[in-house]
């Protein structure tokens, strides 16, 4: 459960800004994303590779 104290004059758009930040980082969204539908592990691990390949790619292009 996510707590979130308001402050003495703090207005309400701050506070919700803070909720929604801890709420991305609990990472809760992005789960319930994934269990949606089921996803084979192949094709899961061919995702992660895919995605590093392309950081990589990125830092590589990024640097010259």
């Amino acid at each position: 459960m996510i707590i979130i104290s308001i402050k003495d004059n703090e207005p309400i758009d701050k506070a919700l800004k803070r909720f929604k930040k801890k709420f991305e980082k609990t990472g809760v969204l992005k789960q319930l994303r994934a269990r949606t539908s089921f996803e084979k592990k192949s094709i899961s691990r061919r995702r992660t590779v895919l995605r590093a390949a392309y950081k990589q790619h990125l830092q590589i292009t990024e640097v010259a």
